[in-house]
């Protein structure tokens, strides 16, 4: 009796083993090497797949070369080595369309402008967003704009859509301007007199990008905003971390310090929205201009009349989305459009008169004259072209798709080379790594080949109040200091979620005196 359960127990271990690994040959070996060749019959190739880790290692290493090489002086914006290493090398070796791995999982990376263009305008159908991973969940949430897709994405969409439109916006404007003149105040105070004084315009501006949102979000409680946006800050270090290698799976769930720090910070800032969600939904009739937290608390009809209103855990997610991408978005184009016009002096002086012109004796410009700085806008263009905040956008096949005559297997993610296709000298001619703001004198131009916000249903939904918060900022300060690149700064572009300056972004400014 014993010798049979024995066997018994011997032969259950045994088929366990063997059920196993053969899941680890399908999926480690088979799938992944299956994948490659029916990619490499069309032509696409990339580094190869090297089984469990992919090219990781390889990632990690051209990065960290990358960030270890400054561009040197004369500056140039020919950026793609350092904000994309991996592109840059790989596409020179295997093509602008190719394959690589991220452990046993594979990305596709296309950039060519009417790809990602086709691939954009039909998300939503053959597309969708990549879903997010689990520190990225954290990060952002899982119920938010971002992260949902269907009807409850649509119904995200049209409450955000009416909380974030233009006339709302407009209204927003004297809370940025009270956020910039604190700002410029505390200059006043760092000058201290001097004909000339140094800042790091990247540092300055991530702070009033974060009091702006905190004002726009949250109101008259734009202090404890911030305390919740430092506190995303470190989570988004956390994350950085995670990025750079493959996850294990189920490591998320286990006590070290940094996963119960990752926990710590999520639980207080869900819990300090949640009473700031609160307090919104009590004094909401109290306050003249609305916060976009009391908006996204508010209900509204849709088409059919019926009444939709986002959940608590809703609005926190979106909370943290709205941080995320606006503090961050508009903080990076502002810091890379004042170094261009740092080294561009002819450009900063045909800004600075439109303003003046414009302006005329009004102190800061009105949210319905911004229209009407259209050298300002060509400048925003070309810095945000050149120096494109997010590198990538990150797509899914739903299907399997035929897409510019490429056959690629549903559940494929596709990594949209944006900032790639904005350096493309096939659309943007010869000089496309050159600061040239007059590429955009005729405004939809380009409209084809320029995506800086996504394009499509998908569109950043904030981008009117960022564009808004941009054109404020330089406008008021272009118009009260002219400044030079400081000898202190080094041209280090690098990619730390959003394209920054790795060792800032320091400015030599000096006053304006009427």
């Amino acid at each position: 009796m014993y010798d049979l359960i024995l066997v018994s127990v011997s032969t259950t271990i045994l088929v366990i083993l063997v059920a196993v690994l053969t899941k680890f040959v399908y999926s480690i070996l088979w799938v992944p090497y299956k994948i490659q060749h029916h990619f490499y019959k069309q032509g696409i190739g990339g580094p190869g797949y090297r089984p469990i880790f992919g090219n990781t290692a390889e990632r990690r290493r051209l990065v960290k070369e990358a960030l270890s090489k400054p561009i040197a002086p004369p500056f140039h914006h020919n950026i793609l080595h350092r904000v994309f290493p991996t592109y840059s090398v790989w596409s020179k070796m295997h093509g602008k369309t190719y394959l690589y791995w991220f452990g046993a999982k594979p990305r596709l990376v296309l950039s060519d402008p009417a790809t990602i263009k086709e691939v954009l305008i039909n998300t939503g159908g053959p597309f969708e967003r990549m879903k997010f991973d689990p520190v990225t969940k954290q990060l952002l949430g899982d119920k938010g704009l971002m992260e949902l897709t269907g009807e409850k994405w649509a119904v995200h969409r049209r409450i955000s859509s009416l909380a974030l439109n233009m006339e709302q916006v407009k209204g927003w404007v004297p809370k940025i301007v009270a956020s910039i003149t604190d700002m410029l105040e505390n200059w006043e105070g760092k000058r201290a007199g001097r004909e000339e004084f140094e800042m790091d315009v990247h540092k300055e501006i991530q702070n009033l990008s974060a009091d702006i949102v905190s004002r726009t979000i949250f109101g008259s409680s734009f202090e404890e905003g911030k305390r919740i946006f430092e506190l995303q800050e470190k989570q988004m270090h956390l994350a950085s971390l995670y990025y750079s290698h493959v996850p294990i799976p189920g490591f998320r769930f286990l006590p070290t310090e940094k996963n119960k720090e990752q926990w710590r910070l999520d639980q207080e800032i869900r819990g300090s929205i949640e009473k700031l969600i609160e307090e919104a939904a009590n004094n909401r009739r109290e306050e003249k201009s609305r916060n976009l937290l009391s908006l996204l608390t508010s209900s509204y009809k849709n088409h059919d009349g019926e009444e939709e209103k986002l959940e608590v855990e809703e609005i926190i997610d979106e909370c943290k989305t709205f941080y995320f991408a606006g503090k961050e978005t508009s903080a990076t184009v502002l810091t890379w459009t004042f170094i261009l016009l740092a080294i561009h002096q002819e450009w900063q002086i045909k800004a600075r008169e439109e303003v003046v012109a414009v302006c005329k004796d009004k102190e800061h410009p009105t949210a319905d004259i911004l229209g009407e700085l259209k050298i300002i806008n060509m400048i925003l263009h070309e810095a945000i072209r050149l120096y494109t905040p997010v590198t990538m956008l990150v797509r899914e096949t739903c299907k399997d798709v035929k897409l510019q005559g490429l056959h690629i297997p549903a559940n494929t993610p596709l990594i949209l080379a944006v900032i790639a296709a904005h350096h493309d000298t096939k659309v943007w001619g010869e000089d496309a790594d050159k600061f040239n703001p007059l590429r955009f004198c005729e405004p939809r131009k380009h409209s084809s080949s320029f995506f800086p916000w996504g394009l499509g249903p998908r569109t950043c939904v904030g981008q009117k109040l960022a564009l808004v918060e941009i054109k404020l900022v330089l406008a008021v300060i272009i118009r009260q200091f002219s400044f030079v690149v400081s000898p202190k700064y080094v041209h280090a572009p690098a990619e730390f979620l959003t394209v920054q300056p790795q060792y800032g972004a320091q400015i030599l400014f000096r006053k304006i005196l009427n």
